[in-house]
């Protein structure tokens, strides 16, 4: 009896895993349109910056990979970095209610305003329709849109999976290299990696 259960409960969470990363996006296809709420209360979608690269970031702000990138000020620097060159930059909070990192509209505004983030927004996507359209499955997660609105990179941050500050001098930012070859109109030398930290707490 055990067994026949642990054998179901092994297959479940495999479909689960299955269903969450069929829908997404290949490089070089286009990315995903999507409409949302962002914490300010305005609608935000894809098709809105056509013409300018976009940056979406999957975020949990109790996540312990994430806290990596936050609390030694690696995020919000990349975040001014790229705005700074017209980047349009989304995080997005996929969390569903009454799981780990969901926030209401005042708490993302106040995160943004205490870690002195820099996102032109933050869309609080409970039902998870844009991280599944995505396949968004870790946070941090990371994706480059773009001006012609198809993925140049999908995965990782960087390219050393921990949760130690002191690992971010070391890596390969997969971010700021996939926007210098778009901007530079090269191909990304890199344009998929397996994105680590904690799983998305979708519904």
């Amino acid at each position: 009896m055990i067994g026949r259960f642990s054998t179901a409960l092994v297959g479940g969470l495999a479909l689960c895993v299955a269903v969450s990363a069929q829908a997404a996006p290949e490089i070089g296809q286009p990315a995903p349109a999507f409409t949302g709420k962002d914490a300010a209360g305005k609608t935000v979608s894809l098709g809105d910056y056509s013409g300018k690269t976009v940056v979406l970031e999957w975020t949990n702000h109790e996540c312990p990979f994430v806290k990596k990138h936050y609390e030694s000020g690696n995020m919000q620097s990349l975040q001014k970095e790229l705005t700074g060159k017209g980047v349009v930059w989304l995080t997005v909070v996929s969390s569903a209610p009454g799981k780990q990192g969901h926030v209401s509209a005042a708490q993302a505004n106040e995160l943004t305003k205490s870690r002195d983030a820099a996102p032109s927004g933050v869309i609080l996507d409970e039902d998870g329709k844009i991280g599944m359209a995505y396949g968004a499955s870790a946070t941090p997660q990371m994706v480059v849109i773009t001006p012609r609105q198809t993925v140049a990179y999908m995965g990782a941050i960087d390219s050393i999976p921990s949760a130690r500050p002191s690992d971010i001098p070391k890596a390969d930012n997969y971010v700021r290299a996939a926007y210098d070859a778009v901007a530079a109109g090269k191909p990304v030398q890199v344009a998929q990696t397996k994105a680590y930290g904690c799983s998305v707490k979708y519904q």
